[in-house]
């Protein structure tokens, strides 16, 4: 039976001038919306008691499986207010086959993608006032986190028979504080995001965990990310702690390393390289070597670097930093013109500014 949500309504929300502040400098996953989406699912009983109630604490048992053995998997999309006040998703049903995914690697029950859309619906029709306005130019919208985690208490290792699934919202802006200028990455020699038959495919904490020692020692060189290499040789580049990576060539090809099973398949990702055939670019999905980047880069073979994501779009790359050296700037101040065709590309797109000629808008409100 498809999931149907009830809906009660927060006795205690936030007043229109305190929603009203928040709105205009909401930052990044720093508020949150009145409501939540809850399902939960159970052995015997499979998916139900779907409910969006008061975003508030979660009741967990300290045997909770989740805090023992990190059996959860989550996403991230966003959801954006249009002019004539409508509010749209950008292809939930990539983030809900991409959960889906994900929970057979941690060895969860899928959620069907009409029940992961019905759960998007019903938090956002509550909560619609929490979506930002169409503002030219704010790159605001509502960040939508579904999540779902081994809530039985029980000490075994053995996959969990009851599971609670979530939908959490946060209003937001740009990822980047201070606007779109370039970033400046670490090459983690010493650290591995992810490895071969391991779970760097699927979208779960552990993954991001296991990212932020590198993040930190790039911290401590002055950068602002960490690109993880494969754990086995060290040799080729997979991706940021949260963003996937792409190389515009010299002559019009857009690079991006391939899927290996350890690198995480961004709905991002895959929109940038249709996106690139229609900009007259080349897409290609192939190894490469961190050495191509230093000296491709040196050569004026790589002409423009890019990492993109669902919180940041698409962000310029500039400066790459290792223990010993480092490349120059392929970018300006603020990143180079195959970068900003792409990234004004998705947002027109993400923001109804331009037809959805590849039928990647779904609306929820």
């Amino acid at each position: 039976m498809p999931l149907t949500f009830s809906h009660t309504a927060n006795p205690a929300p936030a007043s229109a001038q305190q929603r009203a502040d928040i709105l205009a400098n909401p930052g990044f996953g720093k508020s949150f919306t009145d409501h939540m989406a809850l399902a939960m699912w159970t052995k015997d009983d499979g998916w139900h008691d779907g409910r969006v109630t008061a975003y508030g604490p979660l009741s967990l048992m300290p045997a909770a499986a989740v805090l023992h053995y990190a059996q959860e998997i989550f996403e991230g999309l966003k959801a954006y207010r249009h002019a004539d006040g409508s509010i749209w998703s950008f292809r939930p049903e990539a983030n809900a086959r991409r959960m889906a995914r994900s929970a057979a690697r941690l060895a969860l029950p899928a959620l069907p993608e009409d029940d992961f859309i019905a759960s998007l619906k019903a938090l956002v029709a509550a909560d619609q006032a929490w979506v930002p306005d169409a503002e030219p130019d704010s790159e605001k919208s509502l960040y939508l986190r579904p999540f779902m985690f081994a809530s039985e208490a029980f000490l075994g290792v053995r996959p969990a028979n009851e599971v609670s699934y979530c939908v959490i919202a946060s209003p937001a802006g740009p990822y980047f504080a201070g606007g779109l200028k370039p970033v400046t990455l670490w090459i983690s020699q010493h650290y591995a995001r992810a490895g071969a038959g391991g779970t760097g495919a699927a979208k779960c904490g552990g993954n991001y965990a296991s990212s932020l020692a590198g993040q930190l020692e790039g911290i401590e060189h002055g950068c602002d990310q960490a690109v993880f290499l494969d754990a086995s040789t060290q040799t080729y580049i997979e991706e940021l702690g949260g963003m996937n990576l792409f190389f515009v060539t010299r002559d019009n090809r857009l690079l991006t390393p391939e899927l290996t099973g350890t690198i995480l398949e961004g709905v991002t990702r895959s929109s940038v390289l249709d996106l690139a055939k229609e900009l007259g670019l080349d897409p290609q999905e192939q190894r490469i070597e961190i050495d191509m980047w230093k000296d491709g880069v040196a050569a004026g073979e790589i002409v423009e670097i890019f990492a993109c994501g669902t919180a940041a779009v698409v962000t310029p790359v500039g400066e790459l930093r290792w223990d010993g050296g480092s490349t120059p700037s392929t970018a300006g101040s603020a990143g180079g013109e195959v970068t900003h065709a792409i990234r004004s590309r998705l947002l027109d797109v993400q923001y109804g500014r331009v037809p959805d000629t590849h039928g990647w808008l779904t609306r929820l409100v």
